[in-house]
């Protein structure tokens, strides 16, 4: 933007939106050109904080009719670039907009702005005997407006699903900047397209979220958390598969390798095996005499498939013990070296030990360090490449592998990514799962519903 045009849109922006909440200083429009990726930064032209559902809407129509790229954010942890802004675009930030309208304690469902703290959220509907399941690793700080832009996961999406499962439907603004409403607080509705359906892990690219209902249930009457130790990741892996093909789903089922068990243990002290190769983390819960069934089951098979050991968690203090040292496996890896490569891809469950055994040989091939743990109940991996981005050459090496756990796991019938997005980190790799007529059909959608690509242009494009 030119200086006098920058100058016209600061105040036009202004008066939308109000001074206070209007950031055009280098520091400030620095602040939000990045997210978690590995990606370089990029420099929005103006940041804009909406505070009310009004104010918003007329954000994205002054947009629109504006021809200026809009990037929609909410706390910046996607994992893929979908909240790096376009050069010299507007970054719309969702904090202003942190409102729970309504928790219906008769009916089960809420309904919540944007911007709403994950983990706040799932501490208020607890509060009143509810149950919020879906927890992706970064709910102390994630807002759930991002977690439906992404279609976040998490630790208990094996048995309880992921944030698709419990958005019944929302309120959002198109770009000529008209409320569309989708779906009810009903536990049925087929009145019209499921377009809150499509906006779920959409990464703002087809409208902006002003409204959400989110289906809340019971919260479980018990649970039992164990670890399982086993001596051969491949003996580990393959207990997963084993579990479910016994018809047990447990709320979670975890893996980390022994580089991961290291890491972790140096970090936080927990005093957990580090001379194994691979644990299994795991919890049950429902009826306490399912939950009793249950664990005497995946105990039988833990102990089938070769674990050497498995401990129980007796109380609160014993199971929190068990879930934190998972919850801190990503930062204590990326404490090791300065850059810190995670990765999602994602396979059939029963295909796991091919995954952890290609990731062994990929890791081999490009004489790489990759640490490896995520929900293997469900089949979503985390490979976690530890470099320094700056090593021209490694860093050479680190791209090579990443395409390598793509095409792996593809070839496995898996997918480019379980829950951390496509954004601007794996939308080339695309075509390589949908294939061309899919990304056709998508630039059409694309192009009917944003006829002047504003909204978070190049995410998702192949």
């Amino acid at each position: 933007m030119s200086s006098p045009q920058a100058s016209a849109l600061d105040d036009e922006f202004s008066a939308i939106v109000g001074n206070d909440n209007v950031m055009t200083s280098e520091i400030d429009r620095y602040a939000y050109s990045y997210d978690a990726a590995v990606l370089d930064p990029v420099m929005p032209g103006i940041v804009v904080r909406p505070t009310t559902s009004e104010v918003l809407g007329r954000v994205v129509k002054f947009c629109h009719d504006n021809g200026l790229p809009l990037t929609v954010r909410g706390a910046g942890t996607n994992l893929s670039g979908g909240t790096i802004p376009h050069p010299g675009g507007v970054v719309v930030l969702t904090n202003g907009l942190n409102r729970i309208l309504e928790i219906n304690e008769e009916d089960l469902y809420a309904v919540v702005e944007p911007g709403v703290v994950t983990a706040a959220f799932a501490q208020e509907v607890a509060r009143r005997g509810l149950f919020y399941p879906p927890d992706p690793g970064s709910q102390t700080v994630s807002t759930l407006g991002g977690n439906v832009a992404e279609n976040a996961g998490g630790l208990r999406g094996l048995k309880y699903g992921v944030t698709k499962d419990y958005v019944m439907g929302m309120e959002f603004w198109d770009v000529h900047g008209n409320l569309i409403r989708s779906g009810s607080r009903t536990v049925k509705s087929v009145t019209g397209y499921n377009l809150h359906g499509l906006m779920v892990a959409s990464e703002g690219t087809l409208g902006v979220f002003d409204k959400i209902i989110l289906k809340l249930i019971p919260p479980p009457q018990a649970a039992r958390s164990m670890m399982a130790v086993f001596d051969s990741i491949t003996s580990a892996s393959e207990t997963v598969a084993a579990i479910i093909a016994a018809k047990i789903v447990p709320a979670t089922l975890e893996m980390m390798d022994n580089f991961t068990i290291r890491t972790v243990d140096n970090f936080r002290k927990a005093g957990l095996p580090t001379d194994a190769a691979a644990l299994l983390l795991i919890e049950v819960d429902g009826h306490p005499g399912q939950v009793a069934d249950e664990a005497a089951r995946v105990e039988e098979i833990c102990h089938r498939q070769g674990a050497r050991e498995l401990k129980v968690a007796n109380d609160t203090t014993e199971r929190n013990t068990i879930w934190q040292a998972r919850r801190d496996a990503l930062p204590a890896l990326a404490k090791l070296k300065p850059t810190c490569v995670l990765e999602d891809a994602t396979v059939p469950r029963s295909k796991i030990p091919a995954m952890i055994a290609a990731l062994g040989e990929i890791s081999t091939k490009f004489n790489l360090t990759i640490g490896t743990f995520g929900h293997a109940g469900d089949g979503n991996l985390h490979p976690t490449i530890l470099t320094d981005k700056r090593d021209k050459a490694e860093w050479q090496r680190v791209e090579h592998a990443v395409e390598e756990i793509f095409d792996r796991a593809l070839a496995l019938g898996g997918t480019l990514s379980g829950e951390h997005g496509i954004g601007l980190a794996k939308r080339g790799f695309l075509i390589k799962e949908l294939g061309q007529a899919t990304l056709d059909y998508t630039a059409k959608l694309k192009k009917a519903v944003d006829p002047k690509n504003i909204l978070n242009p190049k995410k998702m494009e192949g």
